[in-house]
């Protein structure tokens, strides 16, 4: 579990966070009200609903509760058409009270019902670990921002294709990626020379997929097993080591920069057998080609890397030189 105090800390975000949806929903009500006071008239006689069915169950004969209740709801019913109307003759929208709250699902409260809101589960994320600082990270790589321009059209023959095409038909396969992520469980393997765009990419996905209210952890290789090293050997216990089990979309960027050790190569096992296991979806990052893989890891790691992900090359030019040297 996440430390105490972080967790009171975020419980207390959406204590102030709801006091500023309270405190937005009173100002908008106020105008609402001067403008058509027949709208006040109607919210108060809907906030008298629960009172008169309370009422009723305890002093309305028992054949005519259901009669009596069901009155009620048809005369609240007609209450809210009658608002909805005054408020459009008076030039307010139905979404009127819509951008109150800044998560909808949970109305800034972080619970749906008894269960911890996706937004409270990316907080829970957030303050555990600067992920690499991925919220300013992805307002700059996303895919608004990438550029196809950067990849050759020029015919390559050790890979059959050009650049310019194998990068349309990846971006073709993670708009699937993307657009199915809720209903298919994949894993993706992304491989190729440094600078031909595999961490851009990662981040890209992370975006999209974090504006899906999902869960994404991005975390480097090196970083990750430095962390479980850590736990293993001076017993710091670091949230991360939960959240890369539970988190709807785990990246991790650059395998292979990591120490590789008898440990890291269980762990990393561990991590992406339990994450198929429970399909959750899983993207990795390396610069090392699938055939230079199984001398560095383990036959039963790369059994699930080419059983259980879709391994996709990137080639070309590093781009990282073309914006240094090619503008």
């Amino acid at each position: 579990m996440l430390d105490n105090e972080i967790y009171k800390d975020i419980l207390k975000e959406y204590e102030q966070m709801s006091l500023n949806a309270t405190h937005i929903l009173e100002n908008k009500k106020q105008i609402l009200y001067k403008t058509c006071p027949r709208i006040k008239e109607i919210d108060n006689e809907l906030n008298l609903t629960c009172v008169k069915i309370s009422k009723a169950l305890i002093s309305v004969s028992k054949e005519d509760k259901i009669n009596y209740i069901n009155k009620i709801k048809t005369f609240s019913e007609n209450l809210k058409r009658e608002k909805e109307k005054l408020m459009i003759e008076n030039g307010f929208s139905k979404s009127y009270f819509d951008d109150i709250f800044i998560c909808k699902k949970c109305k800034d409260t972080g619970f749906i019902g008894n269960e911890k809101c996706e937004c409270f589960k990316q907080k829970l994320i957030n303050k555990a670990y600067d992920i690499s600082n991925l919220d300013k990270i992805i307002k700059v790589d996303n895919f608004k921002t990438f550029n196809f321009n950067y990849y050759s059209k020029e015919f390559d023959e050790d890979n059959d294709m050009s650049p310019y095409e194998n990068i349309s038909m990846v971006m073709r396969k993670l708009s699937i990626f993307i657009e199915e992520f809720e209903s298919k469980f994949r894993n993706i393997m992304f491989y190729g020379d440094a600078g031909v765009g595999k961490t851009f990419l990662c981040r890209c996905i992370a975006k999209e997929i974090l504006d899906k209210g999902k869960t994404v952890l991005y975390i480097t290789a090196f970083q990750l097993f430095d962390i479980i090293q850590e736990y293993y050997f001076s017993k710091i216990n670091n949230n991360i080591l939960k959240l890369k089990d539970s988190v709807d979309l785990l990246i991790i960027d650059d395998l292979g920069t990591e120490f590789i050790t008898n440990l890291s190569k269980t762990e990393l096992f561990n991590i992406i057998n339990s994450r198929i296991l429970n399909k959750k979806s899983t993207i990795i990052s390396t610069n090392i080609s699938p055939e230079k893989l199984m001398p560095l890891y383990s036959s039963r790691i790369t059994s699930r890397f080419y059983g259980d992900y879709e391994i996709i090359k990137l080639f070309g030019e590093d781009i990282r030189f073309i914006k240094k040297y090619k503008k």
